[in-house]
């Protein structure tokens, strides 16, 4: 990805802005601080640390960049909006992984995407979401939501809740093929069929268990017993995982993982699980590493 694209796709194509409409302020301060930094170009910030050893990356959780604008408290995995890291512009075909927390009474105001497969999973709370095809609807947590955003769409995330903050990943992948059809999708997943096992969320294909995007990509999710056990088999060849604790600790492939801490591996055909604390909880992501 060069410089323009992570513009387009990163910097200028976030849609984080308030329903009341401070997005314009937040983008001005961006190409504030870009005009700023382009002299010097980018590579004077101090970058958090990135663990790296052979075929495998670490991201740990207080090494994400991070941004608090009152309504919305985000952490990214990798480089998003005004947060930019060489070392953390996408692991294979994921591209954003955000841990967002939006402020009861707000929400992201109606904004544009395109060529993007868009994936939300509610943690906590709920969002009502409304898009340019005519969709209303409110995901929660148990549910996970797709957009395919092909030619382009826009659509608004709204917490509604007066007394209760809603917290959920918002990840984006790269399509494996540009300018389709935009669609919405969402489904209630049943969490007992996750419990001290993975259970699919996503897949590429529209009859197999889970959501489907347009990509060669399989999402899982479990909720471990400490000392319960799995073991991932990647479903193609050339594809990585990357792994995301939601909760509790994990040793994955023999490496010590916290809460919200990152893992991505490749070149492998499985990924060893063994929940470290009760109640554990982990999102697998297999991806595609060309893009």
């Amino acid at each position: 990805m060069d410089r323009k694209d992570f513009i387009r796709k990163g910097l200028f194509g976030t849609g984080i802005f308030m329903a009341t409409g401070s997005f314009a302020n937040i983008i001005k301060n961006d190409i504030d601080e870009l005009k700023e930094l382009e002299p010097m170009g980018f590579n004077h910030l101090p970058y958090p640390e990135t663990i790296k050893t052979n075929h495998m990356i670490i991201h740990k959780a207080s090494t994400r960049g991070h941004a608090n604008h009152g309504w919305l408290n985000s952490f990214h995995s990798f480089s998003f909006a005004g947060y930019y890291n060489p070392e953390r512009m996408h692991f294979g075909a994921l591209r954003v992984l955000n841990d967002d927390t939006v402020a009861a009474g707000n929400g992201f105001g109606t904004h544009p995407h395109d060529n993007m497969e868009i994936i939300s999973i509610p943690l906590e709370g709920d969002l009502e979401h409304k898009d340019s095809m005519g969709n209303v609807s409110v995901i929660r947590k148990g549910d996970i939501q797709v957009m395919s955003a092909g030619t382009g769409i826009q659509h608004s995330e709204y917490n509604k809740n007066k007394d209760q903050e809603t917290k959920f990943l918002q990840i984006w992948l790269f399509p494996n093929k540009e300018n389709v059809t935009p669609r919405y999708d969402q489904l209630s997943l049943n969490p007992q069929d996750r419990h001290n096992k993975l259970q699919q969320v996503l897949s590429p294909n529209a009859d197999d268990e889970g959501v489907w995007a347009h990509q060669d990509a399989w999402f899982h999710m479990g909720t471990f017993e400490q000392g319960k056990t799995a073991d991932y088999t990647l479903r193609k060849k050339g594809n990585g995982i990357y792994a995301f604790i939601l909760k509790g600790a994990f040793t994955l492939n023999g490496q010590a993982l916290d809460t919200r801490d990152g893992m991505g591996i490749w070149d492998t055909d499985q990924l060893s699980i063994t929940a470290q604390s009760s109640d554990a909880e982990i999102l697998l992501m297999e991806v595609p590493m060309v893009v």
